[in-house]
């Protein structure tokens, strides 16, 4: 993979090629009459007592752990500091509630070493928007899945609209 693009080491995609990747599949999918979902996973973690906008290593870690649940074909990038995005490709909002689901039983299982609290997100085109912009911002206000835990000591709260 291109370094150019993709942070070291990883399929996560650098801010700028990740935001022109999404707005390319965005054009792609208004040409074609597909779906498209976004979905954000805001981290953040515990630092002496406090929680903070997750570091690049939390966030490629979190990447790593969601990235095995998703096709390869989908795209895994970062766009703001402590923000993960992913782009399910041809997904209507159904479809990507089941991948949520899956990443958050992914999330679930894995061991942090330090407390995480992650808010997971997500808008569909043309559902919830129909460009670029407006996507992100639905995806962000939209929290689906509430995830807090640390080694054993796991909670979730979903909100089913």
């Amino acid at each position: 993979m291109s370094s150019a693009f993709y942070e070291e080491g990883s399929r996560l995609l650098k801010p700028g090629a990740f935001e022109f990747v999404l707005d390319s599949e965005l054009k792609r999918a208004v040409r074609s009459q597909n779906f498209l979902t976004l979905v954000t996973l805001e981290t953040s973690r515990e630092w002496e007592g406090m929680m903070v906008t997750a570091d690049d290593g939390t966030l490629q870690e979190v990447a790593q752990v969601i990235g095995r649940e998703v096709r390869d074909t989908d795209l895994l990038g970062h766009s703001e500091k402590g923000t993960l995005a992913l782009v399910l490709l041809d997904a209507d909002f159904e479809h990507s509630a089941r991948v949520i689901d899956r990443l958050v039983a992914r999330i679930d299982h894995y061991e942090f070493p330090t407390p995480l609290r992650i808010a997971v997100g997500a808008a569909c085109y043309p559902t919830h928007a129909v460009d670029a912009a407006s996507l992100k911002r639905q995806a962000m206000t939209r929290p689906i899945v509430n995830w807090r835990g640390h080694r054993g000591d796991q909670s979730r709260s979903v909100d089913p609209n």
